[in-house]
């Protein structure tokens, strides 16, 4: 049977968050910094964020957004782990609270599917297309139905409170770069700036046999 890796994307894949990168590229990044804080404090809804947000990405077009993609600080070996996860036959999706059209440009680097909120700078963003921490469950259980998997058959990676309620429903869980809850919950921890080390640990989880189960015992464990 296959396997699925879920992977959140901000301060997991992406050093930082997709919105504050696209918010310096754009000259707003103040303006965002103090949204976002009042986000973290729950001051702020997930669509209340997009609805101050978006107004100030108003000049951003296709070619800008490729420009801060390109220039962001992504962990290492990102696109080594999408294509070994495609070389076993195997899916890779990317599920994150930020933009569908930054996530989305994760594609051509061997990525399955992307799932984001689905806004557009300068339009006032549908409720409907803004994600929140229960959608990640909610597309992860899509996505198994789909692909005929269980949850044993699922890799989560994450780092935040956004992924608190997924690694609640997955039993194999790999906590990178994260905060103090979702590293106490996961199985698994890894700190460090290379994605394929922490790749070897959600392999361990999923394939107890396998090379990685014994790299685990020696790569990115605390």
């Amino acid at each position: 049977m296959t396997k699925l890796h879920i992977f959140d994307m901000d301060g997991t894949l992406l050093q930082g968050s997709a919105c504050l990168h696209i918010s310096e590229y754009a000259g707003c990044i103040d303006q965002v910094n103090l949204i976002e804080e009042a986000w973290g404090r729950g001051e702020v809804g997930h669509v209340e964020f997009y609805r101050l947000c978006l107004p100030l990405w108003a000049g951003l077009d296709e070619d800008g957004i490729d420009a801060v993609f390109e220039s962001s600080p992504w962990i290492g070996n990102v696109a080594k782990v999408f294509a070994d996860i495609a070389s076993r036959r195997e899916y890779s999706a990317v599920i994150t609270l930020s933009p569908l059209f930054f996530a989305e440009r994760l594609l051509p680097w061997g990525l399955n599917t992307a799932h984001g909120a689905g806004v557009s700078p300068g339009k006032p963003p549908d409720p409907a297309r803004v994600l929140t921490p229960a959608s990640k469950v909610e597309i992860s259980a899509g996505l198994m139905q789909q692909y005929g998997l269980g949850r044993a058959d699922c890799v989560a990676y994450g780092d935040s409170a956004s992924d608190l309620l997924l690694f609640n429903e997955l039993p194999n869980t790999v906590a990178v770069n994260a905060s103090a809850p979702i590293a106490a919950l996961s199985q698994r921890t890894y700190v460090g700036h290379d994605l394929w080390e922490a790749y070897q640990l959600g392999r361990a989880l999923i394939d107890p046999t396998s090379i990685f189960a014994a790299r685990s015992q020696t790569h990115g464990e605390p």
